[in-house]
């Protein structure tokens, strides 16, 4: 009992396979990395989201709200070629999904939720659900 040792899967050759199996797609010179930067904001009534996601369609955005919990999906399509006359020198395309999810302190309304897409900025308008009060019962 004195050589006890802790296993640690990552330790597998098997493991060592699917390591780099789900990294975000190469790079190429000039291609921008695709990020969803966002802030939050909160006021009484609201909370206000800010993400930035250039260079995406609106069409291509997709938000779900489910209680509190608030979810921004977009669909990244870059199409890049460039010729010569009649003769291709090269051509880069890049499709990709970017997401971010979180979680608020509080319920939103989905039915006064707004959203607005300028400028590569999806702005949120997020209503906070109005919550019965807490009762204190008379114990008789």
């Amino acid at each position: 009992m004195a050589n006890i040792s802790r296993y640690n899967p990552a330790d597998d050759a098997f493991d060592d396979l699917f390591r780099g199996f789900f990294m975000r797609p190469v790079r190429f010179e000039g291609q921008q990395e695709v990020q969803m930067k966002v802030d939050v904001s909160e006021d009484d009534k609201a909370y206000t989201v800010h993400a930035e996601i250039p260079g995406v369609k609106k069409e291509d955005i997709h938000v779900t709200i489910d209680g509190s919990q608030v979810f921004i999906s977009a669909e990244v399509k870059n199409e890049k070629e460039t010729k010569e006359g009649e003769k291709v020198l090269r051509s880069e395309r890049y499709y990709g999904k970017v997401s971010r999810a979180f979680t608020l302190a509080q319920d939103v309304d989905e039915a006064s939720a707004q959203a607005k897409y300028n400028n590569g900025v999806l702005e949120l308008l997020l209503p906070k659900r109005i919550t019965a009060k807490t009762r204190k019962l008379v114990i008789q």
